[in-house]
């Protein structure tokens, strides 16, 4: 992950900074409109990440919290939306490993519904129409040094680092 962090998510962040400058020297609406790609893909490739690494802490034999889910309202929206942890695994692991390419898998909450759904984005782009609590980054960078491209393994050991509470704050403040 230290890899990940220095060398991926770093090179969204200045992929912004120089899309955002070049933007702010454009002339004509041309110009800017020429930018709108690169700004939504390092933009969101900064704001997925910055969440990601909010998403994990390490599991409680390594002194954190990950892969913990604490009696409280996240888990019961899960229950009430899933029937329970082991099936939200189930469905997301499924939905985020058939993500052809590169994207993200979430778990989000619909306001408007009151209820966790499960939605995937492609490459970049980040969760506009929830409220993300838990982002699962499916690029090969996340896990092809550690698992050798095998989603489907980590996709299973993730659920062991992810920080529920982190998870649960989100879902209050959208609440």
């Amino acid at each position: 992950m230290v890899l990940h962090h220095t060398k991926h998510h770093q090179a969204y962040v200045n992929g912004l900074n120089a899309a955002e400058q070049t933007d702010m020297a454009a002339k004509t609406p041309q110009e800017k409109i020429r930018l709108q790609a690169a700004i939504k893909f390092n933009g969101g490739g900064h704001i997925n990440h910055s969440l990601f690494w909010l998403n994990m802490s390490p599991p409680p034999r390594n002194g954190g919290k990950g892969g913990e889910l604490p009696e409280g309202p996240l888990k019961q929206l899960i229950d009430r939306d899933f029937g329970s942890v082991e099936n939200l695994i189930k469905e997301m692991n499924a939905d985020t490993a058939a993500i052809q390419g590169s994207g993200w898998g979430w778990l989000g909450y619909n306001k408007n519904a009151k209820r966790l759904e499960i939605a995937t984005t492609p490459n970049q782009d980040p969760l506009l129409n929830l409220v993300p609590l838990i982002g699962i980054d499916v690029w090969e960078h996340a896990f092809y040094i550690q698992y050798k491209n095998v989603k489907p393994d980590y996709l299973k050991a993730i659920w062991n680092v992810i920080n529920f509470e982190e998870a649960q704050n989100r879902l209050l403040e959208a609440q």
